[in-house]
């Protein structure tokens, strides 16, 4: 859980001013004369996250592939997480920017500090985080009741996943976000910290980024027993079967290659539960799969 720094801090002063007072996931406070009216956010999560704290209606514009939930689709495009226009930022008007620490220009977000917007820094990294960042969210934009609500039903659920799921048999788990390059998620990226609340084994835990690079000689001397896909889209990406090549792994000699919808478990926000729910189940079979005697 976020130390009890990072909870927002309101302090009234007045009866229709409340001035908001933040501590972002980089340390820095941000701080509003009074909640956010207009919100420009910077990455397809925070969209998200935005709408489950109950402010979507205060969203202006956002970049491409912020498609969940469905009015998000209707929000105004200033570019991309990595490369979003600065002109149209400004013509918005936002009274508050909410950036993404992993994925946004770090120059392009000192521009927008220096033209006056308040910016907050977004960067969770585990699942726990997700239910803080709702309650900051939410803070920020004077939809506490909302997002506290939303917070404390994450919370219940993730606490019900633990309990099923976290004392099990580890399983050595690998997963793949892409094929050219082989890429996997190292131990501080979020997506290990749901393979833990399954009671799984990220192979590649110890390596240090977020996103490494491996080789298949370093996956088949890992020897994962399970093999967890996401890709780009809705369907199986057809390089998972590539692994049946490999039939020393010993997820290929069980058929643990698995699929997670990309969007339920690379996104920093409340549908990580759903994610790890797939992926609790997918790992329980890998379990079931295991030689008996």
């Amino acid at each position: 859980m976020k130390c009890m720094l990072a909870v927002a801090l309101i302090t009234f002063c007045g009866p229709s001013l409340a001035e908001v007072v933040v501590r972002d996931d980089t340390g820095a406070t941000v701080r509003l004369p009074e909640p956010a009216r207009r919100i420009v956010t910077l990455a397809p999560h925070l969209v998200e996250t935005l709408f489950a704290a109950g402010a979507g209606d205060k969203l202006v514009g956002t970049v491409h592939y912020s498609n969940f939930p469905e009015a998000a689709k209707t929000i105004s495009r200033v570019g991309s997480y990595d490369r979003f226009d600065l002109e149209s930022v400004v013509a918005l008007k936002p009274d508050l920017i909410i950036a993404w620490l992993s994925g946004n220009v770090p120059a392009s977000l000192d521009k927008l500090r220096a033209l006056g917007f308040p910016v907050y820094v977004s960067q969770i990294d585990r699942i726990d985080d997700v239910p803080s960042e709702i309650e900051r969210f939410s803070a920020l934009a004077g939809t506490s009741e909302i997002g506290n609500a939303a917070a404390k039903r994450f919370r219940e659920r993730f606490a019900r996943l633990q309990q099923r799921y976290s004392k099990l048999p580890p399983v050595r788990t690998f997963y793949q976000i892409w094929k050219q390059p082989l890429m996997t998620v190292g131990g501080k990226q979020i997506i290990s910290s749901v393979i833990r609340l399954c009671g799984g084994e990220n192979v590649f835990e110890q390596l240090e980024t977020l996103a490494p690079a491996v080789t298949i000689e370093a996956v088949i001397a890992a020897n994962p027993e399970a093999i967890v896909a996401s890709g780009m889209g809705e369907s199986r990406p057809e390089w998972l079967d590539d692994w049946k090549r490999w039939a020393s792994i010993t997820a290929v000699v069980r058929e643990n290659l698995f699929f997670i919808h990309p969007d339920l478990i690379q996104r920093h926000t409340p549908r990580l539960l759903d994610g790890a729910e797939l992926l609790c189940q997918q790992l329980e079979t890998a379990r079931r799969r295991r030689p008996h005697g």
